[in-house]
């Protein structure tokens, strides 16, 4: 684990660079994301910044929430709301529009918070889960609210229900990936997009971010108290012992409906 998880540079463009440093998965944990949101809350006061670019140190973007928090988490008292999901919620009180560079995987949470982003650019080798229905698991992250905003009721119910991976090219064809380059052109394509949005009326490109997003905070603040007590009451079943168990050992799991 790095000491600073979170890198954070502005160029000429005007585009701020907020880079995950936890290398090679970033798995999401709560010093990690409040780090990032830290970091994009604070852009908000920097005239010298007009648009941000949201990337990942390492292979993959962002491979889900940490393995161990998942395992280990006490439970929630009844109508609480994971903290992780909480600190997504964060990142709604943003002005300056954000451009995610989704090289390798985005997986549960890292999905999430991809989804969080304004647009998404990925490559035909980036994937792309909500693997909790795969794992005994509910959907979090605010997914329930945030994917069928992105691509659309049915294909967002397909990929919740089945838990399964896409890559680039299948993300781009359903609204999920907004740009498909190659695979090593991801944070170039990135950054030019977050570029093209820093170039324009910086006044208006942010009352049209409201505008357009003007009831997703207030859904996916929804959602994630939904979320979090269906993941509570799931956390309780066999099949989400078993789910974990076969994530961990890295086979297919054997779910009974208990």
């Amino acid at each position: 684990m790095t000491t600073n998880p979170v890198g954070v540079a502005v160029d000429d463009d005007r585009v701020a660079t907020v880079e995950l440093r936890r290398p090679p998965n970033n798995f999401l944990d709560l010093e990690l994301l409040t780090a990032v949101v830290d970091a994009v809350l604070e852009l908000d006061a920097d005239p010298a910044c007009r648009a941000v670019l949201l990337a990942a140190e390492g292979k993959h973007f962002c491979a889900g929430a940490d393995p161990a928090g998942l395992r280990g988490r006490a439970p929630l008292a009844p109508g609480e709301v994971n903290p992780l999901y909480l600190q997504g919620a964060r990142l709604f009180a943003g002005t300056k529009p954000i451009v995610a560079a989704v090289q390798g995987a985005a997986i549960g949470a890292g999905l999430g918070l991809a989804l969080v982003c304004d647009f998404r650019v990925g490559g035909p080798g980036s994937r792309f889960a909500a693997n909790f229905a795969a794992m005994g698991h509910h959907p979090g992250f605010g997914l329930t609210a945030t994917l069928p905003a992105v691509v659309g009721p049915q294909p967002a119910a397909e990929l919740l229900l089945t838990g399964r991976r896409i890559d680039g090219t299948t993300a781009a064809s359903i609204g999920l990936v907004d740009r498909l380059v190659d695979d090593g052109d991801i944070r170039a394509a990135a950054h030019g997009l977050a570029a093209e949005l820093a170039a324009a009326a910086p006044l208006s490109v942010q009352a049209i971010r409201r505008t357009l997003r003007r009831d997703l905070a207030e859904r996916f603040r929804a959602a994630t108290v939904h979320e979090s007590a269906e993941q509570e009451r799931l956390r309780a079943t066999a099949d989400f012992a078993e789910g974990v168990t076969a994530l961990r050992e890295r086979r297919p799991a054997r779910f009974e409906g208990r």
